[in-house]
């Protein structure tokens, strides 16, 4: 299991401003949503390790991506449950589960129980929340 940087956990909303763009710091610390259809991973097909763009911590591996028409890149699964933590998510007037990063809680998406097999889950993320690692899936995994 990811455990949470001390020195991640201490950045001040200044410091976050600084290090992401302003839509990336609006979806990963203010829990925003990118507009549909509009991020750079929704149709992407390269091979990699999708990252928190925030810290780095490893989130899925492209080979558990696929097409949802849901506007969003989605996932079956994480790369290991342990790096991403799951909470109630009430607001907008629905009952959701939103993601976030272990390490460093940077807002990430919601999961949903609609997705295809082995897992019948959909992890619906923001491009902007993350960064892609191309390679080989096998290769980059650590």
């Amino acid at each position: 299991m990811v455990e949470k940087v001390k020195k991640i956990q201490e950045m001040t909303d200044e410091n976050w401003k600084g290090r992401l763009s302003p839509e990336q710091y609006e979806v990963c610390r203010n829990k925003a949503t990118e507009i549909p259809f509009s991020g750079k991973y929704y149709y992407s097909k390269d091979k990699g390790i999708y990252q928190c763009v925030c810290c780095g911590n490893e989130l899925f591996k492209s080979d558990t991506k696929f097409e949802s028409g849901s506007g969003w890149p989605s996932f079956y699964a994480p790369i290991n449950q342990g790096n991403i933590e799951y909470h109630s998510d009430n607001s907008y007037g629905m009952n959701r589960v939103e993601i976030t990063c272990r390490k460093c809680g940077a807002h990430l998406g919601h999961v949903f129980d609609d997705g295809p097999l082995p897992t019948n889950k959909r992890y619906c993320i923001n491009s902007v929340s993350l960064d892609l690692v191309k390679g080989s899936d096998e290769n980059m995994q650590k």
